[in-house]
């Protein structure tokens, strides 16, 4: 976060060439700033700031928060979500007090963000973009940035334990099926096959998330 106060100015060359200190975050006003989707998070311990001679705060603060997110899992495991991360003052309005903007455009924070969030997870980061607007509640307005980000899932681990046997399954169901085999022996194979399919739909009641509208193609089959 970045501000400007014109009341705490000074002249570095009276103050022995001193053009910047570091202060507590509660020694001079600071926006009061909230995520709008955060359920849950760790506040930071850095509550300090630092202020440069022209007025410039400058507040540097990481949070590790939880944020609601609807998820879209009808193409699972080959989804892509996006979820919303808003950042807002409902204290002060935005036509009189307090107006929010960016410092940074959107490939440029995306930049930053891919060189320090985890590759090697489930989830792929592929996007980021930010609008600015402003939010009218009860007839008065203030000032919201979103930040849209999307997440691509890598499908590799379901394939290889949840796609492939399945198919290789309904491969061996007709490959019985149809084959010159005994009826006894059919009805032993299929027994064995509902058995298989039966296992591999409680694997995948487990693994698959349950906060969606729709049900995901692969779960329906």
């Amino acid at each position: 976060q970045e501000w400007k106060n014109p009341f705490a100015t000074w002249d570095p060359q009276d103050f022995c060439n001193i053009s910047e200190v570091v202060l507590p975050l509660d020694t001079y006003w600071s926006p009061p700033i909230f995520i709008l989707e955060r359920v849950n998070g760790q506040n930071s311990d850095m509550n300090y700031m630092v202020l440069m001679h022209n007025g410039s705060f400058n507040s540097t603060r990481p949070f590790q928060v939880t944020l609601t997110c609807s998820l879209m899992i009808l193409k699972f495991p080959f989804d892509t979500q996006t979820c919303n991360l808003s950042v807002a003052s409902f204290l002060y309005s935005a036509v009189t007090d307090l107006v929010m903007k960016m410092r940074r455009a959107a490939p440029e924070s995306m930049k930053d963000s891919q060189s320090i969030l985890l590759t090697d997870g489930e989830w792929k980061f592929t996007n980021l973009s930010s609008i600015e607007y402003t939010e009218i509640i009860d007839d008065k307005g203030f000032s919201v940035i979103t930040y849209m980000i999307s997440m691509q899932r890598r499908p590799t681990l379901y394939i290889l334990n949840l796609i492939l046997p399945t198919c290789a399954l309904y491969l061996l169901d007709m490959a019985v099926l149809f084959g010159p085999s005994s009826l006894e022996e059919k009805i032993n194979f299929q027994i064995a096959i509902i058995l298989g399919s039966s296992m591999l739909a409680v694997i995948l009641n487990n693994i698959l998330p349950t906060s969606s509208n729709k049900p995901p193609v692969i779960g329906t089959l």
